[in-house]
Order: C-alpha cells, then sequence, then structure tokens
C-alpha cells in the first residue's frame, strides 16, 4: 500500500515536504524490507534528520541531522533511548523555545535532558488531543 494512504496522524497535520520525506522514505523501504514496522521505522528515522515533532505535527529543524543518540547509530548497533521526535541535539535555546511555544510548565529551571522530556510528554498529550 503507497505510504501517502497510510500517513500517520501527526504527519497529516505537517508540511507537504515532512509528508513528501516520509512517504518516499517508506515507499523505499516497503521495497527493501516488505510492509510493516521496520519500514515504518526506517520512514520516522529519515523523517527526523529534517524534521521534529512539536506538539501535534513535525516542523523542519534547524539543522539537519540525527535527533538524538538512537538517530545517530545504525540499524545493527544495540538500541539506545530515543527522544520521541524531540531534537535532543538542539540547543538549550531552542529547546526552550520549544517548551515555552508548547507551554511547559517549570521550563526556566530545566537542564537541557529535561526540557527534551518534557517537550516529549507535551508533544505526546497534544497529538493524543489531536486525534480526539
Amino acid at each position: 500500500m503507497p505510504a501517502r494512504e497510510e500517513l500517520p496522524s501527526t504527519l497529516r497535520r505537517s508540511s507537504r515536504k515532512a509528508q513528501d520525506t516520509w512517504s518516499k522514505t517508506h515507499d523505499a523501504a516497503v521495497e527493501t524490507y516488505g510492509e510493516g514496522e521496520r519500514s515504518h521505522r526506517t520512514a520516522f528515522a529519515s523523517l527526523k534528520h529534517s524534521f521534529e515533532k512539536v506538539g501535534d505535527h513535525w516542523e523542519p529543524k534547524e539543522k539537519k541531522g540525527p535527533s538524538d543518540e538512537q538517530a545517530a547509530r545504525g540499524y545493527q548497533d544495540q538500541p539506545a533511548a530515543g527522544a520521541g521526535g524531540v531534537d535532543a541535539r538542539a540547543s538549550k535555546e531552542h529547546l526552550m523555545e520549544v517548551a515555552r511555544r508548547l507551554d511547559v510548565k517549570g521550563r526556566s529551571s530545566m537542564t537541557k535532558d529535561q526540557l527534551v522530556t518534557a517537550i516529549g510528554k507535551a508533544n505526546r498529550r497534544e497529538t493524543a488531543r489531536a486525534r480526539k
């Protein structure tokens, strides 16, 4: 099934470029690996190099590249904790701005790691709200 017909809801609320990135990678992965979880993970890994999840959608990153330790690894490497679409490698200033936009409480006293965790939680909350 072509990826356009099965776009995740967070991508349906995102830019055409984000949708194209995910769809093209997903379709190529299906040809290589077949339909299933691996194709979806491959498509999201590609998406996360250029986009970050903000609330219930994906936005272009300031700087392209892996978004967290897991994204920087190869698929055969030992898994590491991912950041759920949050650009954990972004500057603390950028994370503070995203946290402000998501109205994360207590953000001014958080460390960078705490901001990543709080933004991830806010993203999940916004996505759940948008799906209702």
